[in-house]
């Protein structure tokens, strides 16, 4: 159920976010100035106090969406552990960790809009624009540290993924494209994040349905079928 609701969830938290800032509470002009400014904590912030219910439904979908894939992420890298078992362990171990830290990040998120709730837009924007570093890299930077694991972990998942034949080369690039989605403290949502985890979705989600439906092999309590690996073309999906 995970693989299956898993990358729902965090696209339409994504997406929940996406419309926060582009829903018709700020004009053209404001964008603008929001795109121009190095960071997105103004813009994020300008947000949680335009758009309160839809700021919150959408970060809590993006959380919910991470608890929900950490398991998703091990069942894959158990199919992939049948035939690749080096890269199923390190890469969804890594993955995992990644996934950890965005609920430290998660946490910063919802102080920093209570913050503005409670203090104004423009205190908010001056507090966390001094202590940025300190509080989205987290004590002895732990928050920041797990969230970088993402990138080698979801390299070697998909490199396990094609090797073990479990994953075509198609399917392979989207979990790297997917696996660099920003991680911190306020970001902004673009169009692209839209498309790269919507693509996710399309890897995700049908493993979902054959693993509810017992067509995985390499997850039946039956004998392991590993051994050989699979040989995929280049082309492959």
């Amino acid at each position: 159920m995970a693989l299956v609701l898993g990358p729902l969830m965090w696209w339409a938290g994504l997406l929940l976010r996406y419309l926060a800032l582009h829903s018709g509470a700020f004009t053209a002009e404001q964008l603008a100035e929001f795109a121009g400014q190095p960071f997105a904590v103004s813009s994020q912030l300008a947000a949680s106090l335009a758009n309160p219910a839809l700021v919150t439904a959408g970060y809590a979908g993006f959380a919910a969406g991470a608890l929900l894939l950490w398991p998703a992420f091990v069942t894959l890298a158990r199919v992939v552990a049948a035939r690749a078992p080096v890269l199923a362990r390190w890469g969804g171990t890594l993955v995992v960790l990644g996934l950890f830290g965005r609920l430290y990040f998660a946490g910063v998120d919802q102080t920093a809009f209570h913050l503005a709730a409670a203090q104004g837009l423009d205190r908010a924007n001056e507090f966390v624009a001094a202590h940025y570093a300190g509080i989205s890299y987290g004590p002895w930077r732990v928050g920041v540290t797990a969230s970088a694991c993402q990138y080698p972990g979801m390299l070697l998942l998909a490199i396990g993924a094609f090797r073990s034949g479990t994953f075509g080369l198609g399917r392979c690039l989207v979990l790297l494209w997917a696996g660099t989605l920003w991680g911190g403290v306020l970001k902004a949502v673009h169009l692209a994040d839209l498309f790269e985890y919507g693509a996710l979705c399309l890897v995700l989600v049908p493993l979902g349905v054959r693993v509810l439906r017992d067509r995985v092999a390499e997850l039946r309590a039956g004998p392991c079928p590993g051994g050989d690996v699979r040989s995929l073309r280049f082309s492959s999906w």
